[in-house]
């Protein structure tokens, strides 16, 4: 799993920030999915190593301009490169009106390889590896925090083992590694736990942007591996963030330590914290980690690789 910020300025773009989209790349299955699409995403993709053909989800967190108005330019495009991925969009009641409206007035047709999924607050998605869930946060308009679980996976199945029991190679490995008992034809009944290793934990990511603090983003996040949360303002500019219900450093660093999060990477910033200016977002960092020492900042084609949560058992071996 590896996070690659496409754009990570708030509201609009700088010379050095796009606007807000996140993508998640999944190499086990050649998989990109998308979270939000500011405009200009295409190009920004153009410029990373992620290839759009390979873009199967995006995850919409609210309807304003700067993190959808590069969806309809991404979607058309794919389609011009005579891409026939399928690709599922999820976000907020009106999302599929926007992209219907968009699609009839700019004579721009998907067939049946694009379809919107309305979300509310739970389960967005599953399949045998991932849980998408959502939850409202507090925002000016509905927007909505995203989490995404891997499930953990069974421990390396031992063949060495499997081989010394006289258990024949076949289908029953396939039983065994998942878990199961099987009845051997000699009456023997073999447990797979007992020929796997310990279970490897699925990692966890939390995507929290636009809110100011609140407790939905805290359950959101909560043990994740990687927290993604706006830091538009800083703290001295905690009366501009009630206002436009925005969070500041601090507040995303708070979020992360009521969660328990493992890792802070604070995104959205506005365009008035340069280094020409009196703040720059390096104060917001050093803010952010007064608080929540385990923060970095987003730039534009950072990329980032969640790391693999160790066993009970690695975690032994490294603190002998």
């Amino acid at each position: 799993m590896e996070i690659t910020f496409l754009g990570t300025s708030s509201g609009v773009p700088t010379r050095s920030r796009n606007v807000s989209s996140v993508a998640l790349r999944l190499p086990q299955r050649a998989e990109v999915w998308l979270f939000d699409c500011g405009e200009g995403t295409q190009h920004q993709l153009l410029r990373s190593d992620i290839r759009s053909s390979q873009i199967r989800r995006i995850f919409i967190t609210h309807m304003h301009g700067d993190h959808i108005f590069g969806l309809m330019g991404l979607l058309a495009s794919c389609g011009l490169a005579g891409s026939a991925q399928a690709i599922d969009i999820y976000g907020p009641t009106g999302l599929d009106d926007y992209i219907r409206a968009c699609s009839k007035y700019s004579y721009t047709y998907f067939s049946n390889r694009v379809k919107v999924h309305p979300i509310s607050p739970g389960r967005v998605y599953e399949d045998e590896e991932f849980i998408i869930s959502c939850r409202l946060l507090k925002h000016r308009v509905p927007a909505y925090g995203y989490r995404i679980c891997e499930k953990d996976r069974p421990g390396r199945f031992n063949v060495e083992k499997a081989t010394a029991l006289g258990i024949p190679a076949g289908p029953i490995y396939g039983q065994l590694k998942r878990g199961e008992t099987v009845t051997l034809p000699d009456g023997r009944r073999i447990r797979g736990s007992d020929l796997c290793g310990e279970t490897e934990p699925g990692r966890k990511i939390a995507y929290c942007t636009d809110t100011i603090y609140c407790d939905s983003a805290v359950e959101l996040a909560e043990d994740a591996d990687v927290l993604i949360h706006e830091a538009t303002f800083a703290h001295e500019d905690a009366q501009m963030a009630f206002e436009s219900l925005h969070s500041t450093s601090t507040m995303a660093a708070q979020v992360a330590l009521a969660a328990k999060v493992k890792q802070l990477i604070m995104t959205h910033f506005s365009p008035r914290y340069t280094s020409t200016n009196a703040m720059d977002v390096k104060d917001l960092l050093a803010e952010a980690k007064a608080i929540f020492p385990n923060t970095m900042l987003a730039y534009d084609f950072l990329t980032y690789e969640v790391p693999r949560r160790r066993t009970v058992e690695e975690h032994q071996v490294s603190t002998v």
